[in-house]
């Protein structure tokens, strides 16, 4: 059975199909604390409040109010396009809730301001708004927005370089725009993120970070600094160099109430709920890293580029794993391992993610 279809039956509770109401797009986005509040936009998959691009349907009505030709063009029966949609419908449903059952959690600041919104890309030509999150397959999806808003300046996502495809100046992000022309794209564009099982990706940020050689400016920037505030009797060496931080290092340095309040976490484990806002901005398709293919896939199909344009499909062997995960946790005592849920609590229920079973939570 597909993961999508376990996913859908594994959601314990009453489906809203997709003729429910969803949550509309609003955000507050300030300078100076002047705020101009954009209303609360409600959307009915049946009747979409959008103005399309001349001659052409937007993503945003591709997906809540396709047409028999729009159902025509994909390539599934019709049977999984209906769990498709109820599978999506159920993924907004679940941050929604979680955000009004955490409220006071998850919306700290009433507020944005546009320095909240550089993760977020920006498709002009697609009207598609896409937050990236690392270690959530960020560096093959920025490619793919290459190819999309490099009007054919690329065509395969996979020539492009993955040091190429991190610089900032080849994609355009949503801070960069005046406050009307932010407004205008919340509430007109479709807006995607993709996630991941947080300690899954939390232990991929740190194989990534802290045990490959090369990444001499997170030894120095984070390894010296973890090393210092959490190894006793630490060498000359190793707090010079900052390349040997152990996980169990790695974990106290991220639940230290020191590291909260000296600056905010690095992008790499950041909790997804800091980057993408998914309280204050209304994400209309949530794929996962257990679904990649399919869900990146079914967004570039909204996108009307699905004939022509697939997500990258490789096998990587190193890729981190449950079991995998696991391992790394072994270590980590209760009491720990409870500060650290705690940290991405908000993760695991927004994208429904259950306690991992290898936990022990006191």
């Amino acid at each position: 059975m597909k993961p999508a279809l376990l996913e859908v039956m594994r959601m314990n509770r009453i489906c809203r199909m997709v003729l429910a109401t969803c949550l509309g797009s609003f955000i507050l986005v300030i300078f100076y604390f002047q705020s101009m509040l954009h209303p609360v936009m409600r959307r009915s998959p049946f009747g979409v409040d959008i103005c399309c691009r001349k001659g052409s349907r937007s993503p945003l009505q591709e997906l809540y109010s396709p047409t028999q030709r729009s159902l025509e063009r994909v390539s599934l029966p019709w049977p999984e396009l209906s769990n498709t949609a109820v599978l999506h419908q159920m993924r907004r449903d679940q941050v929604t809730d979680t955000c009004r059952a955490n409220s006071a959690m998850s919306r700290k600041r009433r507020v944005l301001t546009p320095n909240d919104l550089k993760h977020l890309v920006v498709d002009e030509d697609h009207e598609l708004i896409y937050c990236y999150v690392p270690k959530v397959a960020c560096t093959n999806w920025k490619r793919l927005m290459m190819v999309l808003t490099g009007r054919g300046k690329y065509s395969d996502p996979m020539e492009i370089p993955a040091n190429e495809a991190h610089v900032s100046a080849n994609l355009k992000t949503l801070n960069q725009y005046s406050i009307p022309e932010i407004n205008h794209r919340l509430k007109s564009y479709m807006k995607f993120l993709f996630v991941r099982e947080p300690f899954e990706r939390l232990v991929s940020a740190y194989r990534n970070k802290f045990t490959q050689k090369y990444n001499t400016s997170f030894h120095k920037r984070y390894g010296t600094k973890i090393i210092k505030r959490q190894r006793k009797n630490a060498t000359q060496e190793a707090l010079r160099r900052g390349d040997d931080v152990k996980f169990e290092e790695f974990v106290a340095y991220l639940i230290d109430p020191h590291t909260q309040r000296e600056e905010p976490f690095n992008e790499h484990w950041q909790t997804v709920y800091s980057l993408c806002h998914p309280c204050h901005i209304h994400y209309d398709l949530v794929g996962k890293y257990e679904t990649l293919e399919e869900d990146s896939n079914y967004v570039l199909q909204l996108a009307g580029v699905g004939s022509y344009l697939k997500f990258p499909s490789y096998a990587k062997s190193t890729r981190t794993t449950d079991e995998m995960t696991t391992e790394f946790f072994q270590n980590i005592s209760s009491e720990h391992q409870t500060q650290l849920y705690e940290v991405y609590k908000l993760d695991f229920l927004m994208f429904n993610y259950s306690v991992p079973s290898y936990l022990k939570l006191e």
